[in-house]
């Protein structure tokens, strides 16, 4: 694959969404319902929620006080790893599950390393593609689209003309799954999913992910965590280590290899394991980043 020139410095990134002050969401969004990309929005301070998904996060933040700050820490291991993975040569990624874009999104951070990187968002919410559609107009930096489907169908997403049209999967993917695939029950078909996405990729390819883990929460705030999540878009399936793993085939790992969000590879500003209210083991979920040889 071509290398691009690395460049150092900032792009500028326009993220205040140009609205109408009219404006309205989609028409076929039900906004009764809490979605998991809206609730997560929420948890990161930001405003593009309704009372619905304000309502849940409350209550799921109740049961887990440390929600915000493993959002934060999850966000912060999305950027590290795409800057890692663009460090890498990668000049691809295919982002499933991304929730309302925000600063430090996959396309920021890729195209800051490698302006030319291509970035292809999915997600179900069409919350999400308004606002992703708006950042392709003010972020002219590299190429970013969207396509609006549903990762419980990874072959309509890899068949998808706006993929075809964006990314070349004879070519190293960086492939990202962060926060997602614990919305996605066992009975769904999650391992078959993540390994028709993996058989996909090139050789080269990376493999991002973090998922949500009981090991560390208290039994009582994983199970109402769990309950809570019941009346979303989606149901909070939280898995051990030794079921998280094995989404990553025969990918070999890199750096630290699957550990919790904040100890893959730290730098300077992030969240500190001091800062955490119980120390790093508050942090209930795991994250890793691995190669197709």
């Amino acid at each position: 694959m071509t290398e691009d020139t690395t460049v150092t410095g900032t792009i500028a990134a326009d993220w205040e969404w140009a609205r109408a002050g009219d404006w309205q969401p989609p028409t076929e969004l039900d906004t009764g319902i809490p979605h998991t990309a809206r609730m997560y929005d929420y948890y990161l301070g930001g405003k593009d929620n309704f009372e619905a998904d304000r309502k849940a996060a409350e209550a799921a933040i109740a049961a887990y006080p440390a929600l915000r700050l493993l959002a934060r820490t999850n966000r912060e291991f999305l950027g590290r790893a795409v800057e890692f993975a663009a460090g890498q040569g990668i000049r691809q990624f295919l982002d499933i599950g991304t929730g309302i874009p925000a600063v430090g999104s996959t396309n920021e951070v890729a195209q800051r390393v490698a302006p030319a990187a291509r970035v292809v968002y999915v997600d179900n919410d069409p919350i999400v593609a308004t606002h992703a559609r708006a950042l392709l107009a003010s972020h002219p930096a590299g190429h970013t689209s969207v396509i609006e489907a549903d990762l419980r169908e990874p072959e309509a997403i890899l068949d998808h003309p706006g993929l075809r049209a964006a990314i070349d999967l004879r070519e190293p993917v960086a492939l990202m799954l962060v926060a997602v695939l614990h919305f996605i029950r066992d009975e769904d078909g999650a391992e078959r999913i993540v390994r028709t996405l993996r058989d996909a990729l090139a050789p080269g390819s990376a493999l991002i992910l973090s998922h949500g883990s009981p090991d560390f929460a208290s039994r009582e705030s994983a199970d109402e965590g769990t309950r809570i999540y019941r009346s979303a878009s989606a149901p909070l399936v939280l898995r051990p280590r030794a079921a998280v793993e094995p989404f990553f085939g025969d990918f070999e790992f890199t750096g630290p290899g699957l550990v919790q969000l904040p100890l893959w590879r730290p730098t300077p500003g992030h969240v500190r394991t001091t800062d955490l209210p119980e120390g790093w083991q508050a942090v209930s979920a795991y994250a890793g980043v691995a190669f197709k040889s």
